[in-house]
């Protein structure tokens, strides 16, 4: 059972959301609030939830603030950016807070279920207009030539999975290897790139970094 909790001031988008994944049969939802400081005294008497939903425009801190300080808290809670805001600084500033997703309000229900169920199991999901725009606002930035990367071609193969928000099972079957042979992989990226988590991984192909 994967525990989601949302962060959403929009009560009608909050409760929407909250009842159909809390229908759900892999998937409980009980921590709904409008605001990280609520959120945050929810998970000192509770258990933190396993996948959070956050919003960036929210009373009080900020959605992208407060990714800063429940993962500083809680490093094992994955958070998912669901938003209207679509600017790239606005997508970089998330991964980089530590975000491991980013999907616009739009997405469907059955795709924000999905898209909780490939973080849970290793992915990093992103709404593909998401990540073409960010990849094409470093483009335009960058004018100096896209530094030699030390990964080797399978790793960089990883890497390239990561970003499009494959599972690492899919990974595996993408390129026909066993999902320990990717985790192997992941381990040496980490310690290439010197990062720790697939969030910062994906802002350092997206900057060009890599």
């Amino acid at each position: 059972m994967i525990k989601v909790g949302i962060v959403e001031d929009n009560v009608k988008i909050r409760d929407l959301i909250q009842k159909y994944l809390d229908m759900q049969d892999n998937l409980s939802c009980k921590a709904a609030m409008d605001s990280v400081e609520d959120m945050l005294e929810y998970m000192e008497k509770n258990d933190p939830p396993d996948v959070m939903l956050m919003d960036i425009q929210l009373p009080g801190m900020s959605g992208i603030e407060g990714i800063s300080i429940i993962k500083e808290k809680y490093p094992e809670v994955e958070i998912i950016m669901l938003t209207v805001y679509h600017d790239s600084h606005k997508i970089f500033n998330s991964l980089m807070a530590g975000a491991s997703g980013y999907l616009l309000k739009h997405t469907s229900l059955p795709e924000i279920k999905e898209s909780i169920e490939t973080l849970a199991s290793g992915g990093a999901p992103m709404s593909p207009q998401i990540a073409r725009k960010v990849i094409q606002h470093f483009s335009d930035k960058q004018q100096v030539k896209k530094p030699e990367s030390n990964l080797t071609p399978r790793e960089q193969d990883i890497v390239n999975g990561l970003v499009d928000g494959l599972s690492y099972k899919l990974i595996a079957d993408r390129y026909d290897i066993s999902i320990d042979t990717v985790r192997a992989h992941i381990r040496n990226i980490y310690k290439k790139l010197h990062v720790n988590s697939k969030a910062e991984v994906i802002a350092k192909s997206l900057k060009g970094e890599i």
